[in-house]
């Protein structure tokens, strides 16, 4: 199953509320995880590494840390995006992973939810958990599942937000 493109982008929408006990296949995840390769790096560093959560009691445990996060119990997996200390770009890169992952779940038909997790108070204790060497930190945990839910989002105008060749005020 895939969409157009665009359609993805425009109807992606964050999900908080997952079909329990679905599991996906191995291979979808890992076709998601494979998207996210392929996003954009500063000077073409690949620092991200992705640990991906199905046992039931882990991802528990990490919607019990992540306080904005509890959905992530209920979803068929999360996903950890982690990079290497000391890298410059890691909010530009992490970021363009995490997008990858989300819009490639979407592509595929299932629902995601990205949890800030760039130094939050709940990263140390979900690396711990999830055995994180100390060299990579945390920058995202991304519910993924089966949509229980259709979100209905309003965007405002593209007339209100785009600009020709400098600010004009609206």
């Amino acid at each position: 199953m895939s969409m157009d493109m665009l359609e993805v982008l425009k109807s992606r929408r964050s999900i908080r509320k997952y079909k329990k006990n679905m599991a996906i296949d191995r291979e979808v995840i890992e076709k998601i995880i494979d998207a996210a390769r392929f996003a954009p790096t500063a000077r073409g560093n690949e620092g991200w590494e992705f640990v991906v959560v199905t046992d039931e009691n882990i991802k528990r445990r990490i919607a019990q840390k992540a306080r904005y996060g509890r959905f992530i119990e209920d979803a068929s997996c999360c996903v950890a995006v982690l990079y290497e200390k000391d890298f410059e770009y890691i909010l530009e890169d992490m970021s363009a992973a995490t997008t990858y992952i989300l819009v490639a779940a979407k592509a595929l038909g299932l629902g995601s939810c990205w949890v800030a997790s760039y130094k939050k108070e709940h990263s140390e204790d979900v690396k711990k958990l999830l055995n994180v060497p100390d060299n990579l930190e945390l920058c995202a945990l991304i519910a993924i599942g089966y949509a229980d839910e259709e979100p209905v989002r309003n965007k405002k105008p593209l007339s209100s937000i785009l600009h020709w060749d400098k600010y004009q005020r609206k």
